[in-house]
Formats: structure tokens, C-alpha cells, sequence
């Protein structure tokens, strides 16, 4: 089992703005030692992120970022079924959400989810497209990858990556970072989609809710808004607590907790070979790391 030095977990956003407050990163190291943020003054955009992981990231970091790097495919036979051009995998996917959103600011996605050709599939706003439902689902919540449907058997509740609705919705967030991903074809793998080349760097896809749940919170408490509760979740996962007390910021804690669970988990060879992972899934939904 190959081996990391370090271990950085994205906190992702899908908000509008030149500068997104929802996005955190948090760094721990192979050696030990309590996670720590990656600061900036300003705070963090997607350009600043796509820029660190370009230029300026740690040599042999795996790489958490939470959001999803697909779309369901497996359920319809296809991201967008009905549709006369097919997909055939995750990075044509990336390259054409894209490719629509050029324009659109700061690493947007709004022009992709207002396409004629796309609106049909999501639900957004008090708008449910024809499609949304496309997979006849009784539940009515939208379409869900593999992996999802495995969080959930984990006691997780994912969210449809078509569904725009809500809080606690992460469509535009996964679509802004697939922008992202796009852009970082021939920098970094993104695992499963890419082999694991052994050696370098490595992206993966993370859910935050798992790590709180392996460090023994409840999926109904998996949000962390105090140094306290984050020190007793990193207690539970064998990391040093972090300095501070009172409130904190749950983009903060979300990404200091999973960085330290990255660390922990990453040598597990089963963390790698989930039960659903098919070549097929592989290349068109990708996989959340540690669903299994």
C-alpha cells in the first residue's frame, strides 16, 4: 500500500461571489500532530483553490474535496438520458459543464443548471424539470449515484446532485467543482475516475459526514460548531486537539476533522476496493472515498 505524506480536505461552495466563506482547507501531516488551516487573509475563492492545487501543493498529498465528481449514470444509462449526444465518462462530462459555464464568473456553474438543453434534468428553485425524475424513483428526491446510495446505507442522508433546493443542496457546489476538476487534467489524478498512479499526488472525493461518523458522531450531529465538540471528534479519530475554545466556523471544523481522518484511514486497503466500485462506475460516477 503506497503511501502519503500529506493529507489536505476541501471544504467546497458552490455560492456566487468572487470569494466563497463556505470553502475551508484544512492540511495534516503523515508525522503527526494536530490538522491545521490553510489561511488566507481574504478568505478563500475556487480560483485560489484551483491555483493551490495546481502550482503550489505539497508533493505526495492525498487529496480530499468534498463534493461529487459525477453525476448518476448507472441508474438511466446516462448523466442526461433522452439526450441524442451521450456522455462517455466523468472528464467529458467536467470538460463540458465547462465549456457552457466560459463565461459565467468565478468558476460559476448557474449557466449549465439554466442551459435549455440541461434545466430539463434538475430541480431548482420552485422549477422541477421534466427529467428530474427520469429514474421513477417513488422517494421523489432526485437521482442518486452508487456511492450515494452506499452513504446511506452507512446512516448518511446524500443529496441528488440534480436537486438545487435547500441548504443543505450540493448540485451547484459538485458542478463548480467539476469546473475545477476540468481544469486540472494532466496535474492531478482524481481517483477512481484516473488509476492510482502509485507516486504523487491524488485527488479524491470526500463527504465530511463520514469522517464525523467514524470519529463517533451521529449523522444528525455530524456538524461541529465548537473547539470542543471538533477536539472530542478528533480525540476520537487518535489526533492532538487543535488550539482554541468556543465557537468555530463548521467549514473550519468539517475540514480540520477530515484532513485528521484522511490521515487515519488512507493505509486502509479497503478504503480502496468498496464492494460497488465497478470499472464502469468508476469511469462515469466516481466514488465518495469511504463509502463502502
Amino acid at each position: 500500500m503506497r503511501s502519503f505524506r500529506h493529507f489536505l480536505a476541501i471544504d467546497w461552495s458552490g455560492a456566487k461571489g468572487p470569494v466563497q466563506k463556505g470553502i475551508a482547507l484544512a492540511l495534516a501531516d503523515a508525522g503527526g500532530g494536530p490538522p491545521v488551516l490553510v489561511e488566507r487573509g481574504r478568505g478563500w475563492s475556487r480560483g485560489d483553490a484551483l491555483a493551490l492545487l495546481r502550482e503550489d501543493l505539497p508533493d505526495d498529498t492525498l487529496v480530499g474535496m468534498d463534493l461529487g465528481i459525477g453525476l448518476p449514470f448507472a441508474d438511466c444509462g446516462a448523466y442526461f438520458p433522452r439526450r441524442d449526444v451521450l456522455l462517455p465518462d466523468a472528464p467529458s462530462l467536467w470538460a463540458l459543464i465547462d465549456d457552457i459555464c466560459a463565461g459565467d464568473p468565478n468558476l460559476g456553474a448557474q449557466s449549465f443548471v439554466d442551459h435549455p438543453e440541461f434545466a430539463p434534468y434538475f430541480r431548482n428553485g420552485r422549477d422541477t424539470g421534466v427529467h428530474f425524475g427520469c429514474d421513477g424513483a417513488a422517494h421523489g428526491r432526485g437521482r442518486f449515484r452508487v456511492t450515494e446510495q452506499a452513504q446511506a446505507e452507512m446512516g448518511c442522508k446524500p443529496y441528488s446532485n440534480f436537486n438545487l433546493v435547500g441548504a443543505a443542496q450540493v448540485g451547484k457546489s459538485s458542478l463548480t467543482g467539476m469546473r475545477v476538476l476540468h481544469r486540472l487534467r494532466g496535474h492531478l489524478p482524481v481517483w477512481p475516475v484516473d488509476p492510482d498512479p502509485g507516486h504523487g499526488s491524488l485527488i479524491v472525493e470526500i463527504y465530511t459526514s463520514l469522517a464525523a461518523l467514524e470519529s463517533g458522531r451521529s449523522a444528525a450531529k455530524a456538524k461541529m460548531r465548537s473547539f470542543e465538540d471538533l477536539n472530542s471528534a478528533l480525540a476520537g479519530l487518535g489526533s492532538p486537539p487543535v488550539a482554541g475554545r468556543g465557537a468555530i466556523e463548521d467549514h473550519s471544523s468539517d475540514a480540520l476533522l477530515t484532513a485528521a481522518w484522511l490521515r487515519r484511514v488512507a493505509s486502509d486497503r479497503t478504503r480502496w476496493a468498496p464492494v460497488g466500485l465497478t470499472q464502469d462506475i468508476a469511469r462515469t460516477e466516481g466514488w465518495t472515498f469511504g463509502a463502502l
